[in-house]
């Protein structure tokens, strides 16, 4: 090899090394970041769910703090059941679109984990930080009865074992099922704060337990768990500065913002496909709007 040869191999390797260098430093300051949005302040976290490219700029516009992603919404915009039933890599790359238009730090929905066994789970988890994500939930309602909690305890270790082994402080928000799954009737709190703890221990940042608005259930729960508490809210649901008064750190709406869109685009096409009215479409950004939501490229071409 030739001198020139050589050191154009070596501008080539160090060009790589940087790019991998630099974006693991912007992963780095973005989950710190993302950390510390979840510190008790005068308002909690509150989460926009988005499930492609075009509505995590929409959010990011609107003023949100930090983007997530729902696991439910991205399942229907791609064509499929929520549940685990969209395949891993249409997953992992409508995540990399979301994570790559918006300058927010990213926590993706990954469902049970998109993988049944360890090697499977520790892919899904070097894809989400690929892809760019500083952020997870994780839930345990895999099987009927729950996932057996010793068992949801290894797997969120296993997790946090490959983000530290990535050097990225990878927010880990464990989801629990206790009052969702209708399993509990009982002893849904006390199970709660038994997963909680168990999940803490292995690694969970955040305790996620949907299915419960109740001010003094929440209230109860944010003051036995030490971490911050997510709520999932929705029509009905309490307003952010209530749910936070009540010691809730995070609110997230889950698959209500596909809903609303996708209600939105039925009553525009009964509208038109009905009497030909066009005044669902008044209001709607203009072209113009859409495009400037991203920046410009290279045209496409064979």
């Amino acid at each position: 090899m030739t001198s020139v040869s050589q050191a154009i191999l070596y501008a080539t390797i160090m060009k790589g090394w940087n790019v991998a260098m630099t974006a693991h430093r912007g992963s780095v300051t973005k989950a710190e970041h993302f950390h510390k949005l979840h510190d008790a302040g005068p308002m909690p976290l509150v989460l926009v769910n988005v499930w492609d490219a075009a509505s995590a700029r929409v959010v990011e516009e609107a003023g949100a703090t930090a983007i997530a992603t729902s696991s439910s919404a991205v399942s229907w915009s791609l064509g499929f059941r929520d549940g685990d039933h969209v395949p891993w890599g249409l997953a992992m790359a409508a995540l990399g679109r979301i994570a790559g238009a918006t300058r927010l730090p990213v926590s993706a929905d990954i469902e049970t984990g998109y993988g049944r066994t360890d090697d499977e789970l520790r892919a899904t988890v070097h894809a989400v930080l690929d892809e760019g994500a500083v952020g997870i939930n994780i839930e345990d309602s895999a099987t009927e009865p729950l996932t057996d909690i010793n068992e949801q305890s290894r797997r969120i270790a296993l997790i946090r074992a490959v983000a530290d082994d990535r050097g990225i402080p990878l927010f880990i928000n464990a989801r629990t099922d206790t009052y969702l799954s209708g399993q509990f009737a009982e002893t849904a709190y006390d199970e709660t704060l038994r997963r909680a703890e168990a999940y803490l221990t292995a690694g969970a940042d955040g305790i996620f337990v949907p299915g419960v608005v109740d001010l003094h259930v929440l209230h109860e729960l944010s003051s036995r768990i030490p971490a911050p508490l997510n709520a999932l809210a929705g029509v009905g649901a309490p307003s952010p500065l209530e749910l936070h008064d009540a010691g809730v750190r995070r609110v997230s709406i889950g698959g209500n913002t596909a809903k609303a869109a996708y209600a939105k685009v039925a009553r525009v096409a009964k509208e038109i496909l009905g009497d030909g009215n066009w005044a669902g479409l008044a209001g709607t950004r203009s072209h113009d709007e859409m495009d400037s939501l991203f920046a410009p490229g290279p045209k496409y071409s064979l």
